[in-house]
This record gives C-alpha cells, structure tokens and sequence, in this order.
C-alpha cells in the first residue's frame, strides 16, 4: 500500500494511514522513497541494519597474530587460553583484544572448545591467607621417566602468593624426601607459620594416629602441620591446579633421563611460573614472586622448647596393636618366604624383609605397605576375584650367574 500510494493522496492521508496501521511517518518515508528510487518491488524486500563500515572490526592480521600467540605459547608448554594470550600480547607490545573477542576469534578458528557447563569466574570463592609464610602447601605428583621409571616430584607452594617455594625430585614418596623440600624451602624463604599436605603416611599421618617424621620435623620448628578431610582434595587445590600447570610444561620438553635432568626442568617452570607467568587466581593477573614481595611475610613461630623438641619418638611412629587394624593401618610381620597375607590374598613384598614388621594400609583402589619409618615399600591394586598370590613385580628364584 505503501509502495503504491499516489501522488496526489490528500492532505492529511499519511498520518491517518500511519495511525491505523501502527506505522511511523519516518518509516513510510523512507519505504516511499525506496519505492521510487528502486522500485516497488525493491521497497517489499527488507535491508540488512548492518553498518556500511565497522572501525573496531578485527582484521584477520590481528585474528592470525593472536592464534600465532596462543599456538606459541601452547607449544611451549605454558597456559594458552584467551587470558593468557592477552597478557602475552600485551608484554610483547601488541595490540591486544579483549578476553571475548580472543575467546570468541579461537572459538570461530576451531583451535579451542566451548564448555557451557563450565561455571564461570565470577562464582568462585577463593580462601587465601593473609601475608606470604602464613601457609605453605606441600603435595607430590607421579611422573615417568624414560624407560618407564617412576618417580615422584614434590611441590611446595606458597597459600597466599602461589609462589612456587621450592621442588624436589625423587624416586618415591617417602618421609626423607619430604621432609628436604621443606628444608629447601625454609632455606631459601625462612620458616612458615603453617603447613597444609594431604593425609599420607610421607606427609601428615596423624588422622590414622600415626606421628610422622614431616610431622615431628615441622612441629620442632613451631610449624603447625594441617590437613585436608580424607577424600576431599579440594582442600589442597592451589597444589592440584600447580600439577596440572607443570605437567602441561613437562609435556613439551624431552623426556628426562634421570632425577637430576628432571630436576633441572623443574626448576626451570618454577622460575617461569614464578617471574614470567601472569597468574589468573591473583589480583590484577600478576605473577607469584610480584605479589611475595607487596606483602611482608609472616612472623616465623617459635621453635619449641629443647625439653619438648627432643620428647618427640626419633620414628615418629605409634603404630597400632599387632595384627589390628584402626583407621584402615594395621602392623604384619613379613612371613619367612617375603609375603604378608591381606584380606585372604598373599602379598610378596621381598625376601630380605622376612621377619620385619610393616605397616599395611587397605584403601579403595589397593593395597599400601610401608616400613615403622612411614617410607612406601610397595602398593598392589586389588586382584580380581578368585587370586590368591600377588607378586611384586620381580622374577622369581636365584639370578643366573653371566
């Protein structure tokens, strides 16, 4: 009707038209005038509202620089999504977009997911001490060396900075090893007030009604050890999420021979991690060794008394009664062939522990045994039903001579 309204319509006719039809003046204008210009035809077809020009659309050399970011920093083993490459960006002096349109330009290359379920920031909440020393976190992780040889990398981190306070490498989780990477650390960042570690028997075993050697170690200085509920690994979360970010540096480097070459890459990502990275979990994204040194540290504990230092048992052991199991531990005596006997099944732990006693922990997945100084022997997971012997691992009988 619009588009063939006539010339000479009286005066007066557009508004009363307009106003029965729910219709603007200006949009019957402006069809009006498409009807005449283009014809009637064109004026019946609606017109896209994009804009003509765009000044703040990304050109695809931005978009191919940041992907070009992102890849380079995955390939080097770092943290690569929208956040980190924005920071990246930024250091290296680049026109930076925002965190959206870097998620949404990785998104439209196919170089990252979307994850719907995933909750965002804003419905964190974070518990954080107050100053650096108030709390560390000492967990330990597996890793592979080449060849297939296990072994087992402890991390020490700081609560409130996530400072990475020091990392040692060795070839299983025992209370020795534990106990050097606080020393490390106190070394090199003076003495915590408190220290968080998961409930094993190399860490903080006093909810099975166990002293551990870390425990007694620590204690003596004034440290005060605590734990997480058993089961509950979000306690330790700032450690967890530390693994992930390591392994993910590990990834991309060659694979370590030995101890000490692995040794050296961690210390590598801990100065990386420490100095270069920009840490999302803190504020401002700034790196764990700025926000160390914008706090004071925390006041170190007294030492304890020599009377009461001393006072503690030199195993740090109080096992439980022979053959009874309390919280999941108990004491056996290895039978004279290196086996002990769990829930009908025979363990072979070794020939040249026969006679000695160990302590035998039952968890969900397995079997632990450990010596009276709380240091791992062995760990088998449960048999399938109808075994009856268990082997650990080694051949059988006397070694040919060669």
């Amino acid at each position: 009707m619009i588009a063939q309204w006539p010339p000479d319509a009286p005066r007066g006719s557009v508004t009363t038209f307009c106003a029965e039809h729910g219709v603007s003046r200006k949009t019957f204008y402006e069809i009006r005038r498409r009807a005449l210009v283009d014809g009637q035809a064109a004026a019946l077809e609606p017109r896209s509202r994009r804009p003509r020009s765009s000044p703040n659309r990304l050109t695809d050399e931005v978009k191919q620089q940041a992907i070009g970011v992102r890849s380079a920093l995955e390939s080097s083993g770092l943290d690569h999504g929208p956040i980190s490459v924005h920071e990246k960006s930024r250091s290296l002096g680049m026109d930076a977009p925002s965190v959206a349109s870097l998620a949404r330009i990785f998104r439209d290359a196919g170089v990252a997911r979307t994850e719907p379920r995933k909750k965002p920031r804003a419905s964190f909440r974070r518990f954080v001490y107050p100053a650096p020393n108030a709390c560390w976190q000492l967990d330990a992780t597996e890793y592979v060396l080449a060849g297939g040889r296990k072994c087992v990398i402890f991390q020490l981190i700081d609560d409130h900075s996530r400072y990475a306070v020091a990392s040692h490498v060795a070839w299983g989780e025992t209370s020795k090893d534990a106990i050097a990477v606080v020393k490390k650390g106190i070394a090199a960042h003076g003495v915590p007030q408190r220290l968080l570690s998961d409930n094993g028997l190399a860490l903080n075993p006093s909810r099975r009604g166990i002293l551990g050697q870390l425990v007694a170690h620590v204690t003596a200085l004034g440290v005060e050890p605590i734990t997480g509920k058993p089961g509950k690994p979000t306690t330790q979360g700032k450690n967890e999420r530390f693994h992930q970010t390591l392994f993910r540096y590990l990834d991309k480097q060659p694979l370590a021979g030995s101890l000490v070459e692995l040794q050296e890459q961690v210390d590598a990502f801990d100065q990386i991690y420490n100095v270069n990275r920009p840490h999302q979990a803190l504020p401002g994204r700034a790196t764990p060794q700025a926000v160390w040194d914008a706090t004071p540290t925390a006041e170190p504990p007294r030492p304890l008394p020599a009377e009461q230092r001393y006072a503690i048992p030199k195993t740090g052991l109080i096992p439980p009664p022979q053959g009874r199991a309390v919280n999941g531990i108990r004491v056996a005596t290895v039978h004279l062939n290196g086996t002990i006997k769990a829930r009908g099944i025979w363990f072979n732990i070794s020939h040249t522990r026969r006679g000695q006693d160990v302590l035998v922990t039952y968890e969900r997945e397995g079997i632990m045994i450990f010596d009276l100084d709380g240091t791992l022997i062995i760990e088998h997971p449960w048999p399938a039903p109808g075994v009856k012997y268990v082997g650990n691992g080694k051949p059988r009988g006397p070694r040919k001579q060669l």
